[in-house]
């Protein structure tokens, strides 16, 4: 995508404080590391992580929801934080205590930046959720991977929007916003997953999910990812809502055939659940 002037003049910009260290990366969510630091004990059980959460009880109730959700749904019904992460196992629900604490993250001090950040963030329950659905139904990759991978793929826009904030002539001119940030975040967003210290395989889905092109060989999250952004989008004005999706590669190694990912009820309903967990 070529930048027109303007454009160009606010990337080089953010481009230069990214050299010099100096634009503000967001750091994971306090109880995240909290329950990252605890998983890596070997002994550590269920209870032990779920005290690190319990003070939390919006985070709390929808780590219960995605328990008795299509994403992780058992024999019986679970109502309680300590059944929940047993559930999951300690692995998946660390996993899923990061995912899910960032969304504290996608807050603003101005109206118009909050609620371009409450869209990324329902952006990417949608396509976080959809991808996990995929990943149970079509690959032996772990769910919980494919959640956080749909929930950080879009990352890289919170300190855009962070730096929009302090120069009201870019919120004010929607067309330049939104180019910078279709041009920055992905590169931002690879930089913030490094921080953040993430395993490679996420780490690429930032900058890759949408390279529709790329050929790999079998299935991954950067795949999961792509073909639930493009189901994200699909009716609405967006450039790739005009992509042919029998011309991407990623359904063909999922096996999954473009037709089924909106006419499978059963794939569409399962969706909805997941969302409504995740938010």
């Amino acid at each position: 995508m070529s930048l027109s002037a303007v454009e160009k003049e606010i990337s080089d910009e953010i481009q230069h404080l990214i050299a010099n260290d100096r634009l503000v990366l967001p750091t994971l969510p306090e109880i995240a590391l909290k329950a990252r630091d605890v998983a890596q004990d070997p002994d550590v059980t269920a209870l032990q992580l779920s005290k690190v959460v319990e003070n939390d009880p919006a985070l709390s109730v929808r780590l219960v929801r995605v328990a008795n959700s299509p994403m992780l749904r058992g024999q019986r019904k679970i109502d309680d934080l300590h059944q929940a992460i047993a559930r999951m196992g300690i692995v998946y629900a660390c996993n899923l205590i990061s995912a899910l604490a960032m969304r504290q993250m996608f807050q603003a001090t101005t109206s118009t930046v909050d609620q371009l950040m409450r869209n990324v963030w329902n952006h990417s329950t949608q396509v976080a959720a959809t991808a996990t659905i995929l990943c149970k139904h079509y690959t032996r990759l772990k769910p919980d991977q494919a959640t956080l991978a749909g929930l950080v793929h879009q990352i890289g826009i919170l300190p855009l929007l962070s730096f929009a904030e302090m120069r009201p002539e870019l919120l004010r001119n929607s067309f330049t916003l939104t180019a910078t940030i279709e041009h920055l975040h992905p590169q931002i967003g690879e930089m913030i997953l490094r921080l953040w210290e993430f395993p490679p395989e996420l780490i690429a889905v930032p900058q890759e999910h949408s390279q529709l092109d790329r050929v790999v060989p079998q299935a991954d999250y950067v795949d999961l990812v792509m073909i639930a952004n493009l189901e994200s989008l699909y009716g609405t004005e967006h450039p790739l809502a005009q992509v042919d999706w029998h011309d991407v590669s990623a359904f063909k190694r999922l096996g999954l055939e473009p037709d089924e990912l909106t006419s499978n009820k059963e794939l569409i309903e399962e969706k909805t659940s997941a969302v409504n967990a995740l938010n």
